[in-house]
């Protein structure tokens, strides 16, 4: 079954963000401002992508969706970090109306819509454990007269953590959160156009039947200074730096090597 993901880089879609700008010339610019730009690079390149590199089950699709108007050397750049991964798709696109180009890129990612699919959205500073798409894909066979029987079906991971990366390391704490955008998937049955940008994350219970599994942290949220969720007031998520134990368990699940993120924050 084709696994398709989903990652917006930072898509200057008209809509979809939680702060608001008054026109989309204001929207690249703060999109596009060095400094952002920068850390979505250095979290892509040591957090988003590594875990995906070591994937135990590497046969998934993913599209990173840019804006065509994101600078040449910022284009090039992506390319770079991503050559070694034979299952990106770098695609341009114009401004549009964040769900509408959302779900036609998904549907279009389908080699072969008559046959059913999964599918995930992926946040370029988040993290997911190495084995995501192997659970993913056993999950749908466990219950697959579930999935016989409905449109849809959501697959979440409730266990992780959320994360502090920089030149000091990784501060972290453990976390149980239903329906976050890491380690969310769906399957979306045969001649059927449905996506998992349909749905808003945390309502996609409300249409659909969610297999939902909390036994070990499947993925890591980064808190830094553009999460475009948390540029308004909100309650801050004290973390501490790992121990040595959870070093070794952020290098093994997630592929997170502590020193090569401080090495890359330093620079």
């Amino acid at each position: 079954m084709q696994v398709i993901g989903l990652c917006r880089f930072s898509y200057p879609a008209i809509g979809g963000f939680q702060v608001e700008h008054e026109t989309v010339e204001d929207r690249i610019a703060f999109l596009y401002e060095e400094t952002r730009l920068e850390e979505r690079f250095r979290l892509l390149e040591t957090v988003a992508l590594p875990c995906l590199k070591e994937q135990t089950d590497p046969n998934f699709d993913l599209v990173i969706v840019i804006g065509d108007q994101l600078p040449k050397p910022h284009v090039d750049r992506l390319h770079d970090v991503t050559s070694d991964m034979p299952q990106v798709q770098v695609q341009a696109h114009p401004p549009e109306r964040q769900r509408q180009i959302m779900k036609r890129i998904l549907n279009d990612a389908r080699r072969d819509p008559s046959k059913p699919c999964l599918q995930f959205r992926y946040d370029d500073d988040d993290a997911v454990s190495v084995d995501f798409i192997r659970l993913l894909r056993e999950t749908t066979d466990d219950v697959a007269p579930l999935c016989a029987r409905h449109r849809s079906v959501g697959f979440d991971w409730a266990q992780g953590y959320v994360a502090e990366v920089g030149a000091e390391g990784i501060s972290a704490t453990q976390m149980y959160r239903h329906l976050y955008v890491a380690s969310l998937g769906m399957y979306v049955r045969g001649d059927d156009n449905l996506t998992i940008m349909n749905f808003a994350h945390e309502r996609l219970n409300r249409f659909m039947p969610v297999i939902s599994n909390a036994e070990e942290p499947m993925w890591v949220r980064t808190h830094n200074g553009f999460n475009d969720s948390r540029q308004k007031k909100v309650k801050p998520v004290p973390v501490e730096p790992l121990t040595d134990e959870q070093k070794l368990e952020f290098a093994a699940r997630f592929a997170m090597d502590e020193e090569h993120i401080k090495r890359v924050f330093s620079a």
